[in-house]
């Protein structure tokens, strides 16, 4: 029995040890109550604003399309004897693409080499009289005046002569019909056997590496937006991003509003294609602007406030909003660096005084 209270007396002992050990631990930590709680749960709800770098940006549709069209034409009147291609083939510089034909262009590859043969006969002649004129001088036979006028005949034949080879090379040449550069057939504007005139387009080509990115651009600054200007251009089938420079501005309006903007890649041979489509994002110049959470952002009245934090209580600040990153907005203006806005549940502190007045009826 003795030893049963001795057991009992000990284990109170390291109780009342222990008790006291824990009363001294919260003795000694601070303690966060009333006013200083408050001021600290507070300030989690409240931000200083600073300035950050901001790159003005134009954002708008896009699509790819050909800075011109190359047609090919009728230099003669004729008939379209054959056509080699179809819309998309590719083709070289100079390749063959089709042919001209019928009795109009038979009539003149006729008359044509009838005078190359003609023009190469009077010159042979005017050569064989100039060499006799030439030894009938060594002779005594002929008078040096003589021989002037062989040569100058002889001249005028082999001018000709020249001239009729070279007409009738550029007809063999207006015959056959060949890409003027390199690039894609994009559309046949005639059929075989069908008959066209001067200056009728046969066929239309779109040269290589002769597409642009044409875009319609919105806003009242899109007056800034000038050649040089640097962006990117993102495929609406979701390929990766073409770097892009703009290298023309139409300067007049369009009907709807918007401004025309010619952009070109940066590489020699961006992946994309004729007719494809997606945005495009134009960097402008940077500026300092003060960056606020977006949450702290209130509309009221089709006015934008922020509430600046100050000693004496929350005040509204009217501001203007800019361009948008993330979580943040960039005010315009109304609002200077270092200012305490109130950032957590803004937008009820500031109707707060409504609710207050707001009484339920009866």
């Amino acid at each position: 029995m003795k030893k049963r209270m001795q057991i009992g007396l000990v284990l109170f002992a390291m109780a009342a040890a222990t008790q006291r050990a824990a009363n001294a631990q919260n003795d000694s930590a601070p303690q966060r109550t009333g006013r200083a709680a408050s001021l600290a749960d507070e300030d989690t709800n409240v931000v200083t604003v600073q300035t950050e770098m901001v790159t003005n940006q134009f954002e708008g549709y896009a699509q790819v399309e050909p800075i011109a069209m190359l047609p090919v034409r009728a230099a003669e009147s004729g008939m379209i004897a054959r056509l080699r291609v179809v819309p998309g083939d590719t083709v070289t510089n100079g390749e063959p693409l089709g042919r001209m034909g019928g009795p109009e262009i038979k009539a003149l590859l006729a008359q044509d080499e009838g005078n190359a043969r003609s023009a190469q006969t009077n010159l042979l002649t005017a050569r064989k009289a100039l060499a006799i004129e030439r030894e009938q001088l060594r002779s005594h036979l002929a008078s040096r005046q003589m021989v002037f006028q062989a040569e100058n005949t002889e001249a005028r034949a082999e001018s000709a002569f020249l001239a009729a080879q070279a007409a009738l090379k550029a007809l063999r040449q207006t015959i056959v019909l060949a890409a003027p550069a390199d690039g894609m057939v994009l559309a046949l504007n005639a059929a075989e056997g069908e008959r066209v005139m001067p200056g009728d387009t046969i066929l239309t080509m779109q040269a290589t590496h002769h597409l642009w990115l044409k875009a319609s651009l919105y806003g009242p600054d899109i007056g800034a937006i000038h050649p040089g200007m640097s962006g990117r251009f993102f495929p609406a089938n979701g390929a990766e991003s073409i770097p892009v420079k703009v290298i023309s501005v139409s300067g007049a309006l369009s009907p709807d509003g918007g401004q025309f903007v010619g952009m070109a890649p940066l590489a020699a041979s961006p992946p994309w294609l004729n007719g494809e489509a997606g945005s495009i994002t134009l960097n402008g110049t940077a500026r300092s602007l003060v960056a606020v959470p977006t949450r702290a952002l209130i509309l009221d009245k089709g006015q934008w406030w922020v509430l600046a934090h100050a000693a004496k209580g929350d005040v509204p600040q009217a501001v203007v909003p800019g361009p948008a990153r993330g979580w943040q907005t960039f005010i315009e203006s109304g609002l200077k660096p270092g200012t305490r806005i109130v950032a957590q549940n803004a937008y009820l502190e500031f109707h707060r005084s409504i609710a207050r007045s707001y009484r339920p009826p009866d």
